[in-house]
């Protein structure tokens, strides 16, 4: 069987690999009344200057009609089945619809509840592309990384709460208070929703660090049997500049020496909602780095 690997942009994954069987499929970002496609005509500059302006910025979920003509074109391409791996249900209703619109194409398509974002997407849908090369089935790839889902964390930290406050997500009262004492929040995520995990007065970069020690504690306790050799690192950022890209890469690669450590870019699902200037990194175990 020839298996496919589709996912959205959601996973930092902007430029598929068709020819080795990687797709994706561009995330709406609604701004005003037009709606973008994040890597098609909607650069992460281009959404933090809609956001700096004001503009009202939402998100939505890939219509129907544009997955179903993915899923067509692939499996035109020759491919027997398609493994799509789509953001978290807990985040976005997109998973379930696809779920729904598997059920079309009489177990060629296999989508994946994964509960993973950004980072720990990406490692998820690199992972289902080496499962694909070695022959697996797309039934047995969507059950391995359905069994795997839990296994990850992301912390995240924003420099301003105004984007959060705009959404309607805090309080105009609460962005106030926290603007006024410098207050960095630090939210975790595993899977369900992002929790508020510790909060620093300060710098970001003091929020970094307390997402470094976050992420410590995860190694300590959760894989201390792990080798460190098999530990995925992903740090990624928001409407920040390649200075700042490479010195919260530098800040976590001499944190853990000895794990695979990258820099991926939020998505802008995730950016739309913290506005310029956050901060996040993320976890996840494989057999490969």
């Amino acid at each position: 069987m020839k298996v496919a690997i589709l996912t959205d942009t959601n996973s930092g994954i902007m430029t598929p690999d068709e020819r080795a069987g990687l797709f994706t499929l561009p995330m709406p970002i609604v701004i005003g009344d037009k709606t973008y496609y994040e890597g098609e005509n909607l650069t992460e500059k281009e959404l933090c200057r809609f956001l700096e302006s004001g503009e009202k910025v939402t998100t939505s979920q890939p219509p129907i009609g544009l997955l179903m003509d993915k899923l067509d074109t692939i499996l035109a391409e020759g491919f027997d089945e398609v493994v799509y791996i789509p953001m978290s249900s807990s985040l976005s209703s997109s998973c379930h619809s696809a779920i729904m619109v598997a059920k079309e194409y009489g177990g060629k398509v296999h989508v994946v509840d994964n509960h993973r974002i950004s980072v720990t997407q990406k490692d998820s849908v690199m992972d289902a592309l080496r499962l694909a090369k070695k022959k697996a089935s797309g039934k047995k790839i969507a059950r391995i990384l359905e069994e795997d889902s839990m296994n990850c964390t992301i912390y995240l930290s924003v420099s301003t709460l105004e984007q959060l406050k705009r959404g309607g997500r805090i309080s105009a009262s609460a962005a106030t208070i926290a603007t006024v004492l410098s207050i960095k929040p630090v939210l975790t995520y595993r899977g369900e929703k992002f929790d508020a995990y510790d909060k620093v007065r300060g710098s970001m970069y003091r929020a970094q660090l307390k997402m470094i020690d976050a992420l410590h504690k995860d190694v300590d306790r959760r894989y201390a049997n792990v080798d460190p050799k098999h530990i995925r690192i992903g740090v990624a950022g928001f409407g920040i500049d390649e200075e700042e890209k490479e010195r919260w890469l530098e800040l976590a690669t001499n944190a853990f020496p000895l794990a695979n450590v990258r820099y991926d870019s939020l998505p802008a699902s995730v950016g739309a909602h913290t506005g310029a200037g956050a901060y996040g990194i993320g976890i996840t175990v494989g057999d490969e780095a």
